[in-house]
């Protein structure tokens, strides 16, 4: 898919041309408040509520929905990651300073900064309430009107455009997206009868394109009763529709009141539909006394599903990329375009050395980048663009340039940056080294548009003169190139230009590192040209410190001025205020640490142009993710003295009397025409206005030459642009419309040269199994067609030319809808046991069979989350990969996560248990009849014996050991594996005390104690006299009797 990022150019009627984003100044001042920006799009934007709305007390929005999914997610991903590592996940509190420092642990050093992901949240936060203003009446993009087809489109279109651009690393249009997406997905809880229906968790079919939406209500049956007060009842659904488990959606009405017979309405005052009968509506937008625990479930629901499709996007992108989307985790991108003209061999080496010590300085910082991409440029080549994310591997390729060739002394500089802005993701660093002016100035308008769009920070350091003079040529492209083209465009990024001596650059390279930090804030810039006496107040409060003044330009003075009336001027080094250093044209000026409070004024004194900028580093956080009440950020030439304090986007904000607004409403597809309507207005004088159109991918546009503009007027028309059929999914396109005013001046625009076209001697594919046929390569434009069979769905193109640079085509014919099928075929037997303090002894393994099935496109790759172990795998290639995963039973949870080629994500979940708490039992059969002595001194001489039976239990895990203590003897027992384990222990008469441990898989443990008593040995007789007597007259009678018998 392609991502379109519109711009426009317009000009006044003096002929001045200037950029303004796709939204009124006004609008886009409210918008660096997330939760002001969408409240402001949902109330006067859209004249009522369509979306999730805080009424009555209520504080439930698309906003907070989002919010509180996003943060959930990043937490789960920073806790997985710390987990892996073998770290703990303890933030300190809930600011979002605190939740990013937690998530890069120690790998980030110094100071850590949560501006890049307060400013992701807010570009998915504007998003998210843009759709409120721009597609008000689109059924699809809220689940109005029973429009569940064409609204789960909108979301597997938008998932699949999400992770196209997360893997070009094009973060900034993927969050954009986002925000779209989830406001659709979240509209589908509150505007359909879901939860009526009893459902208590989230529709997986709207994120699954593979599975059918069932159970629809057609068109012509009636869903709803009539609500005789007009407004909202509580059971307005009839009971078939509950009772048969059909889903229907409310009817919405902007412009007319028709609906369907007996269908329900969405409701509210701007509902025309609601009027008619069956009247009413079921939005469950609003918290009213009808629908609380309706509009509690909704809620609760959206944001289960808002989990499930963040947990969808990340398993696509991985942990890390994911973070870096939510710009977190290492998001920066540091590039370098380099001149490489002859005329460098002077400064190059320098050039090198300061290069290096930049890569050097961020390391183990959070401002580590992520990847380093190098552009060299000369005349008239320029590239070709080299990325890496080894910053050695950079570094050695920074030592292969050398200063050759270029011939005349303007430079194709432009023309490199295009390359730095167009390959760099969002929010990057890109450092300039030039000794020249611009050859290729037509570029500049586009230059500018790049760096709004993608709020890329640009410095340029030109050795040399600074002016360019001697290096003008005196042709007329070059006419208007100077250095004040640099200037302008450092301006417009928040950068530096900075014109200084070979011998200056190294004092340079501390401005580049110190103004280069994630958490830098912008407190005041401007610009002047020509320059003017001037003082500007900026405010500083106690949540900024290491405050920097920047000021560039020649011939000027400045005096700067504290709350207190303190004033220290350019030529003192060392004063009362702080530090002042020279580089150049470039004055840095350190405030000291004890600086006051309070308003700050410095004047300004040069008729030459001359830039100042303000910044500093926040000591605390001043804004929460969700957006309470905070600091404002003051545009352009805005007053904020009133403020508690004062911020400025980086980022240059011009005005314009001419406005033009276009709206993005799908991604754009290979090899199909994309038209987008678009609409000029004006409050100047009407008339014919020039309209011409260029977009940075060179991609084939059609556009009216003019429109004609009544004052007041909203004239519509229609741009198309064609994507070639082998562009990759995930490229984003910047389109720049320009709309002249009567009597302006025109200006005219360089193509940049085509994407996939190059002339050379090898032409061949890399990915893909076919054939390849081409005309002769010595033509200028070789035509190639690829065929194949629907077992390789895609193909790179690589083309080399005779200079050896290589360029490539990749294109996918995408037919696959189906995440890849993942089964647990086995989990070892081994329990884990009930103490945790022991599970470092046990482990257990699963084993799971993962398919994309005959008509997939494979598995791309396969990972595991949730769990600390080792994974291993069969060969990707196989149709059924085989995965087995090995862990401790310390950790008792994996989740594989298999991604196919076109970005499908499956997941196996499982959860090992403790589940053997029985300990074994014994059972005592049989002690040797032997007697042990009385007598301790003859107990060796005698021993005794016992039998005992041990068992598991027939759901027991198993015997793991048999030991004795309490006893001294020798312990013999049968194999362990036995249901029942005979045991026997003998010892000497010596020992008469045993006991048996048997100890479980699971650890549990059971013991026999046996004591054996000594025997007392035979009787001893002592007689006394009467039964002596007795005895002796017994045995004479025994006798005489005994006689008689005889």
């Amino acid at each position: 898919m392609e991502t379109p990022r519109i711009w426009v150019t317009t000009a006044t009627e003096r002929g001045k041309e200037e950029e303004i984003q796709l939204r009124s100044n006004n609008l886009r001042r409210l918008m660096m408040s997330p939760v002001l920006g969408v409240s402001f799009l949902a109330l006067v934007l859209s004249g009522g509520a369509w979306a999730f709305a805080p009424i009555g007390g209520g504080a439930s929005t698309h906003v907070s929905i989002t919010g509180v999914a996003v943060l959930q997610k990043v937490t789960d991903v920073c806790r997985a990651i710390a987990e892996t590592e073998g770290r703990d996940f303890t933030p300190t509190g809930n600011s979002a300073e605190e939740l990013v420092k937690a998530c890069l642990g120690p790998k980030a050093t110094g100071e850590v900064s949560a501006a890049k992901f307060k400013s992701a949240l807010n570009e998915i936060y504007v998003q998210n309430g843009q759709v409120d203003r721009d597609f008000v009446n689109s059924p699809a993009h809220h689940f109005n009107s029973e429009a569940f087809s064409e609204g789960r489109h909108l979301i597997t279109d938008g998932v699949a455009s999400i992770k196209a651009n997360i893997r070009k690393e094009n973060f900034q249009a993927a969050r954009e997206t986002l925000g779209r997406v989830l406001h659709t997905l979240q509209d589908f809880y509150s505007h359909s009868n879901w939860v009526e229906l009893g459902y208590t968790e989230s529709y997986a079919n709207l994120i699954r394109p593979d599975l059918p939406l069932e159970n629809l209500a057609d068109v012509n049956t009636p869903t709803c009763s009539d609500c005789a007060n007009g407004g909202f009842c509580s059971n307005s659904i009839l009971p078939n529709i509950l009772n048969e488990k059909k889903l229907t959606s409310g009817y919405m009405g902007i412009f007319s009141s028709a609906k369907p017979k007996g269908k329900c309405s969405h409701g509210g005052a701007a509902d025309l539909t609601s009027s008619e009968v069956p009247r009413g509506g079921i939005s469950k937008d609003e918290r009213r006394s009808d629908n609380m625990a309706l509009h509690t479930a909704a809620i609760t629901v959206a944001t289960t599903a808002t989990l499930q499709l963040l947990d969808d996007i990340r398993g696509a992108a991985g942990d890390n990329d994911y973070l870096r989307f939510m710009g977190i985790a290492r998001s920066s991108v540091v590039a370098f375009v380099i001149d490489t003209t002859g005329s460098m061999k002077d400064d190059i080496l320098e050039a090198k050395r300061v290069v290096n010590e930049i890569i050097d300085s961020k390391k183990g910082t959070q401002d580590e980048p992520s990847q380093y991409i190098l552009v060299p440029f000369n005349d008239p080549a320029f590239g070709p663009l080299i990325r890496t994310t080894n910053p050695d591997v950079m570094k050695r390729e920074i030592a292969k340039l050398k200063a050759d060739g270029g011939g005349d002394l303007p430079e194709m500089c432009l023309s490199g940056l295009q390359l730095a802005l167009t390959g760099a993701p969002a929010s990057s660093h890109i450092y300039v080294f030039t000794d020249a002016v611009a050859k290729d100035i037509a570029l500049k308008d586009t230059i500018v548009a790049l760096i709004r769009s993608t709020k890329s920070t640009v410095s340029f350091f030109m050795t040399g003169d600074g002016a360019g003079a001697r290096r003008r040529r005196r042709g007329l492209e070059s006419r208007a190139a100077t250095f004040e083209t640099y200037k302008d465009l450092a301006v417009a990024s928040g950068g530096q230009a900075i014109g200084v001596t070979k011998e200056n650059l190294p004092q340079a390279t501390d401005i580049i590192i110190d103004s280069s930090t994630s958490a830098l804030v912008t407190v005041l810039q401007r610009a002047r040209n020509p320059g003017k006496a001037e003082t500007f107040s900026f405010l500083l409060d106690e949540s900024l410190n290491n405050i920097t003044i920047y000021i560039t330009g020649k011939a000027l003075t400045f005096t700067l001025k504290n709350p207190s009336g303190v004033t220290q001027k350019q030529n003192e080094a060392n004063g009362k205020l702080g530090t002042v250093q020279t580089v150049g044209n470039l004055y840095r000026v350190r405030l000291a640490s004890n600086k006051q409070t309070g308003l700050w004024e410095i004047s300004m004194n040069s008729n030459q142009p001359y830039t100042l900028k303000v910044t500093g580093m926040p000591a605390m956080l001043l804004v929460s993710v969700l957006g309470r009440k905070g600091p404002s950020l003051c545009q352009g030439g805005q007053h904020c003295l009133g403020d508690s304090f004062r911020r400025q986007s980086t980022t240059q904000m011009s005005i314009s009397k001419v406005t033009i607004k276009a709206v993005v409403d799908r991604s754009m597809e290979p090899g199909k025409a994309f038209s987008l309507p678009f609409t000029v207005m004006t409050d100047a004088p009407g008339g014919t206005y020039k309209i011409s159109a260029r977009n940075d991918r060179d991609f084939k546009m059609n556009v009216p030459s003019s429109i004609t503009v009544a004052t007041g007027g909203k004239p519509t028309g229609v741009l198309t642009i064609t994507v070639p059929a082998n562009t990759p999914s995930g490229t984003d396109v910047t389109l720049t419309i320009e709309a002249v005013a009567p009597g302006a001046v025109d200006s005219k625009l360089r193509r940049p040269a085509p994407l996939c076209c190059h002339q050379g001697y090898r032409f061949h594919p890399s990915q893909g199994v076919g054939s390849l046929t081409h005309t002769d390569l010595k033509q200028t434009v070789v035509a190639a067609a690829f065929n194949a069979s629907c077992c390789s769905l895609t193909v790179e193109m690589v083309a080399v030319d005779k200079a050896m640079n290589v360029g490539t085509c990749l294109y996918t014919k995408v037919t696959d809808l189906t995440p890849p099928q993942c089964e647990v075929v086995s989990v070892s037997s081994v329990d884990c046991p009930a103490d945790a303090a022991a599970c470092n002894g046990s482990f257990w393994q699963l084993s799971a069979n993962l398919t994309d099935g005959v008509n997939g496109t494979g598995i791309a790759n396969l990972t595991h989350r949730q769990g600390v172990g080792s994974l291993t795998h069969t060969d990707l290639k196989q149709t059924v990969v085989v995965a087995a995963f090995n862990a401790s039973c310390c950790s008792l949870t994996v989740e594989l996560v298999a991604v196919d080629k076109a970005r499908n994500v499956g997941t196996c979940l499982y959860h090992t248990k403790v589940t053997d708490f029985t300990p074994p039992q014994c059972e005592v059969v049989s002690v040797s009849s032997d007697d042990c002595p009385a007598d301790p001194a003859a107990c060796s001489s005698s021993f005794w014996q016992l039998s005992a039976n041990l068992t598991d239990g027939v759901n027991g895990t198993g015997i793991a050991s048999i030991t004795h203590r309490q006893g001294v003897g020798s312990l013999t027992h049968t194999d362990l594996k036995q249901t029942v384990v005979a045991a026997a222990f003998n010892a000497s008469c010596c020992s008469l005390t045993v006991e048996l441990v048997a100890m479980d898989k699971a650890r549990n443990i059971g013991t026999c104690l046996f004591s054996i008593v000594p025997n007392a040995g035979p009787p001893s007789l002592a007689l006394s006299l009467p039964l002596l007597v007795c005895l002796l007259v017994s045995a004479l009678f025994t006798t005489s009797l005994r006689d008689l018998l005889i």
